[in-house]
């Protein structure tokens, strides 16, 4: 009986030890987010993306359909940021979220882009990231909203627990509270902030930002395609050194920076595979340098920063190479003419 005993404590121990070596060999497949999904769509052509089956559907001209198989949930946010190419698409257009939900066992997003003079643009070219997350998670900090156009949340998540707020002060100036998910100021971090409009052309940005002890708060502004300030549907995402996708342990190899400008905060600007990002050119187009994290499939996203119409995108698709990133920006006025404009840029890998 003792000799039975004996065996069956080591034959414990050996299988604790061999789950924890695997778990500790695969850290980005532990407690990921809920589910996340992106693409990059260009020159009418799907890549960069997860799941590996994404499509993207064409349907009236500017308007697409996004297709996510398998991780259909309710709720979570949407991010879209225009994506220029030289050959196929014009300069000066942007792209926002319309609309997702659940379709089986699928997550439908249907994005659209437009032009100034807020002309829907049939040109592909965007990318579009979807994510949704739960739980507490107090070692982290990360959060976002799905703001309703009068204010108040649809749906949102913060990874202490807290409720976040989100109060409409005047016609497409909102104020916005993620409370408890505390960071050393000015600033630190890295925010995307997506429009969210079926029925008409919309753009949002983000116009101050204060880091404190007791949360993240922000000032939004939003415009219709005339330049005006008007409500609207909006997204929101806060993430501090880590991914845009949340979770216990969320996909390890991301990077941010912010061009306020010039480069922001220390805090704003994180490569968690090597030293911190490089900003070189300027306008009218930027180019973000992020050294070790580029291991496709991967997703972009650019918001603009400010308090006047301008917008902010990709000039062209993103350049990974030999663990390298280049990403270009460029950003426009309401009338489509280049402009210096801050912008804050991340990178998040599947892996």
């Amino acid at each position: 009986m003792r000799y039975r005993r004996l065996a069956a404590t080591v034959a414990v121990t050996l299988a604790a030890a061999l789950a924890g070596s695997l778990g500790a060999a695969r850290p980005a497949a532990a407690l990921l987010p809920d589910t996340f999904g992106f693409a990059l769509y260009s020159g009418g052509v799907v890549s960069q993306q997860w799941p590996v089956a994404t499509t993207v559907t064409p349907g009236v001209p500017g308007r697409w359909t996004v297709k996510f198989p398998g991780i259909g949930i309710a709720g979570g946010v949407v991010h879209v940021t225009a994506v220029h190419d030289a050959i196929t698409n014009p300069p000066g257009r942007w792209c926002q979220a319309d609309t997702w939900g659940v379709a089986g066992p699928d997550e439908i997003v249907r994005v659209s882009c437009y032009r100034p003079g807020g002309i829907l643009d049939p040109q592909p070219g965007f990318s579009v990231q979807f994510a949704r997350s739960s739980g507490v998670f107090a070692a982290t900090r990360f959060g976002y909203v799905d703001a309703a156009p009068a204010g108040g949340t649809i749906t949102q998540y913060n990874s202490v627990g807290a409720a976040n707020t989100v109060t409409n002060v005047a016609a497409g100036l909102y104020s916005v509270a993620l409370p408890g998910l505390g960071t050393a100021g000015p600033q630190a971090g890295d925010v995307q902030v997506t429009a969210v409009n079926p029925a008409t052309g919309a753009r949002c940005k983000v116009a101050s930002w204060q880091s404190s002890a007791n949360g993240q708060f922000f000032r939004i502004y939003c415009f219709d395609s005339a330049g005006a300030t008007a409500n609207t549907r909006f997204t929101l995402t806060w993430h501090y050194q880590r991914a845009l996708y949340g979770g216990a342990s969320p996909p390890y190899k991301f990077a941010y920076l912010w061009n306020m400008p010039p480069l922001g905060p220390a805090l704003t600007n994180f490569n968690s595979a090597g030293p911190p990002g490089a900003l070189a050119f300027g306008p009218p187009v930027w180019t973000a340098s992020f050294g070790g994290v580029a291991s496709p499939p991967g997703n972009v996203q650019v918001t603009a920063y400010g308090t006047t119409p301008d917008f902010c995108g990709l000039h062209s698709p993103w350049t990974p190479g030999a663990g390298a990133l280049g990403i270009r920006i460029n950003c426009f006025t309401n009338a489509g003419v280049p402009v210096n404009s801050g912008f804050t840029v991340e990178y998040s890998s599947r892996f």
